[in-house]
């Protein structure tokens, strides 16, 4: 079947491709931008193993890039493991499962927790060496496209975005457009490398932006970009406000304030959701607005 005919694609440019992931490319899915030009390149294997191998048996994919290294953004890639892999130069080396979850989580047990019930049940592999890295500005050349590497960390060491100097296009890959809003919830991200990430691609000539997990934005991009950064002012205004009275890191957490404990798996959300108020409490001791004392974090009147 013609990308054209198909009802989860989107044709972009002459070139280029949005393909819908499963379930609407939310988690642990993501939606992969296919561009057909002298070679075929895949940027994210987040499409699952069977709209990965459609796409492939029709357009014999050359070129796999990894925006970055979390699972949703490289979950099925050893289907072209094959093929020609790019991935950021600041990406680690990944060794094991439990290595991967040691990285993202921060400790031996969570790590090893994350890679019992995402990991395993996934069917992630960690990433074979690559046949080449790039880094911030790299010029990605496919025939007349050329793809601008940028360097985003803050949701992710590794996470880069995309600018189609040709079309104006930036894949802003998970610097998206989510109700959640930013998404920091790692050990090694970080709230005011995220933050700079976004002003800098909002300083691009863009006309449309294309995230990994909503549709493309090419009205009021300015507007959207805005609202996003907002988010973390959001976020940190909840967590202001769960210090009066004085709580505990653990308090807020079984408070839920960002998942509102929506997620199944109550380990897996404090994984998650415990790093994302901590780096807000400690935005906010350096602001001076809040202070600690014996593991309780009150407001400053």
């Amino acid at each position: 079947m013609r990308l054209e005919e198909r009802n989860d694609v989107t044709q972009l440019t002459s070139t280029l491709y949005r393909i819908e992931g499963p379930n609407g490319s939310k988690f642990p899915f993501c939606a992969g931008y296919l561009f057909l030009d002298q070679a075929t390149v895949l940027i994210d294997a987040g499409l699952g193993e069977a709209k990965l191998k459609e796409i492939d048996a029709a357009h014999p994919i050359d070129t796999l890039i990894i925006s970055h290294s979390h699972s949703d953004h490289i979950l099925s890639w050893h289907l072209l493991s094959d093929r020609r892999i790019l991935i950021p130069k600041e990406t680690p080396e990944m060794g094991d499962l439990e290595a991967m979850g040691r990285r993202f989580t921060g400790s031996e047990d969570k790590g090893a927790y994350w890679a019992k019930v995402v990991g395993r049940p996934l069917g992630l592999r960690p990433l074979r060496e690559p046949d080449g890295r790039f880094g911030n500005r790299s010029v990605l050349k496919m025939g007349a496209t050329h793809l601008e590497a940028i360097h985003s960390p803050g949701h992710l060491v590794d996470h880069y975005c995309f600018f189609d100097r040709n079309s104006g296009i930036m894949l802003s890959t998970d610097i998206d457009f989510t109700s959640f809003g930013p998404w920091y919830g790692n050990a090694e991200c970080d709230i005011g490398q995220f933050k700079n990430s976004v002003r800098r691609i909002m300083k691009f000539p863009t006309v449309k932006f294309c995230p990994s997990h909503m549709p493309p934005v090419s009205e009021n991009t300015e507007a959207a970009l805005a609202g996003f950064l907002e988010g973390f002012d959001r976020h940190r205004r909840t967590i202001l406000e769960l210090c009066s009275p004085p709580r505990s890191l653990q308090k807020m957490a079984s408070l839920s304030p960002f998942y509102r404990n929506r997620m199944p798996d109550k380990v897996l959300q404090r994984i998650f959701e415990e790093p994302m108020i901590m780096k807000n409490l400690e935005l906010l001791l350096r602001e001076g607005v809040i202070e600690e004392k014996f593991g309780h974090y009150r407001r400053v009147d």
